[in-house]
């Protein structure tokens, strides 16, 4: 029996158990009922038993069907969240990009006439980190480089298990994924993450995540891009004059500016918006609008076909499962009970706040993406928090960062599943790599846990 036939198999036998078996005292019949189903969506997409879209479908009917909502426009309610169509305009966004070339007149800058691998390997790391700024998919970023590595090991006269090509492949898998945290707007997880904060515990503006991440993304990206030279010390002899430097400075075209210009006023009013109140969804819906305007024609029927609705669905009905779970008081039950086995009242801070990280590293080795690890653990984390009497706001960002920096197998971030599919590293090299950005992220949450945030976030956490 294969993974998807056992996950279909498991996901809907524990639903039946829930609904005819199990009796857990404290808990309704509906409690027991999304329970039911939010294991079931949750065995089912991280089996792949069912296409997401399928599975999302399947579990806010079963909320209506089962009657754990009164109507069917409740157990969808998922679907209304800004976040949702937040996201849509972000991918619209990031495809004009990559449309008008703006990717790759970035990623053409690591063509220079005369350079060495390990010059080539800094000026790698230097341009992903600055092309996520303009470029929100991590995926997009490493499908992008990946030519020009390739490119590159060529001149060089290198083979494909040369230690350039290595430490590139860990840079566009491992490491450029890092950057998306920097920003709210930096891809889906910083994204579905200041929801669940907002939601949950306080409204999070675009300046005020800047603020709060931007240094420990820096901070840890640098890290482990300086942990790539150790691990992987690129020869700095080589030099090769067989490329003709690219052009990389020749004029804007009209789609470039407009996309830079478009993209470069939509971050201006998000900061604006953080003093304002301006709605954030507000400026990237101004600028998908004008970059699909006639006349322009940047952003077309194609892109919105091109978006990935699976991911789509599963927020959606993921957050319809969270919030029928908060309103019945399900999830609260459900940390208080691990909370009554688990002997946290004889932990400190530290070690309690340690567990819980802890608990949120193993977890995430069982999700395909960040984004859909942290729609399912960040919520739970937030309450556990809450109930223990930590910051919540610092958890939060914590679990999140960790999320972000915790890729132990290919499969668990899609970037590093490309890295491994096309270039030359391992699984046990992908591990090891995972292991490093893993313990960086920790020793980066202490100093921001115990000196930096405490200084910014002390007029905005609840408890700070």
């Amino acid at each position: 029996m294969d993974r998807r036939h056992l996950g279909l198999l498991l996901a809907v036998g524990q639903l039946i158990l829930w609904l005819t078996v199990f009796d857990v005292q404290g808990l309704s019949r509906t409690d027991h009922a999304v329970l039911g189903v939010f294991l079931l969506a949750v065995i089912l997409w991280l089996s792949e038993a069912l296409a997401y879209t399928v599975t999302s479908i399947i579990a806010v009917t079963l909320l209506f069907a089962l009657g754990v909502t009164d109507s069917f426009a409740e157990a969808v309610s998922g679907f209304a969240s800004t976040l949702v169509f937040f996201l849509i305009l972000l991918m619209l966004l990031g495809n004009s990009i990559s449309a008008v070339g703006l990717d790759d007149r970035a990623a053409r800058r690591l063509l220079s006439g005369r350079s060495t691998p390990a010059m080539t390997i800094r000026s790698l790391a230097t341009n992903v980190f600055g092309l996520s700024f303009l470029m929100p998919s991590a995926v997009a970023r490493a499908v992008t480089f990946m030519p020009i590595v390739e490119t590159m090991t060529e001149a060089y006269h290198l083979d494909e298990a040369s230690r350039f090509r290595r430490a590139s492949y860990i840079i566009i898998g491992h490491i450029n994924p890092l950057a998306s945290m920097a920003i709210m707007t930096g891809g889906g997880m910083s994204i579905i993450s200041s929801q669940i904060m907002t939601t949950q515990i306080t409204p999070i503006s675009w300046l005020t995540w800047a603020i709060v991440m931007l240094p420990p993304v820096t901070v840890l990206y640098l890290g482990a891009a300086l942990s790539v030279g150790l691990v992987y010390p690129a020869d700095d002899t080589i030099v090769t004059d067989e490329l003709e430097e690219a052009d990389a400075q020749a004029a804007l075209s009209r789609d470039e500016r407009l996309v830079l210009a478009v993209m470069a006023g939509a971050v201006g009013l998000w900061v604006i918006g953080s003093f304002t109140g301006m709605p954030t969804i507000l400026p990237a819906v101004l600028a998908v609008a004008i970059l699909a305007a006639p006349g322009i024609g940047i952003i077309t029927e194609d892109d919105v076909r091109s978006i990935s609705w699976g991911v789509l669905f599963v927020i959606g009905a993921m957050f319809s499962i969270l919030e029928v779970m908060q309103t019945e008081g399900t999830l609260v039950f459900v940390v208080e009970r691990i909370t009554e086995v688990l002997p946290f009242a004889t932990m400190s801070t530290w070690q309690v706040v340690a567990t819980l990280l802890l608990v949120t590293a193993v977890v995430r080795t069982m999700f395909s993406t960040a984004s859909a690890a942290v729609i399912i653990i960040l919520p739970i984390m937030i309450e556990f928090a809450e109930s223990l009497a930590l910051d919540p706001l610092f958890m939060g960002f914590s679990v999140m960062f960790l999320i972000g920096a915790t890729t132990f197998l290919p499969f668990n971030t899609t970037a590093v599943l490309l890295s491994h599919d096309r270039g030359p590293l391992s699984i046990s090299e992908v591990f090891r790599f995972g292991m490093v950005t893993a313990v960086l992220a920790v020793a980066v949450l202490i100093i921001a846990w115990v000196g930096y945030w405490p200084l910014v976030l002390s007029g905005l956490s609840p408890t700070g």
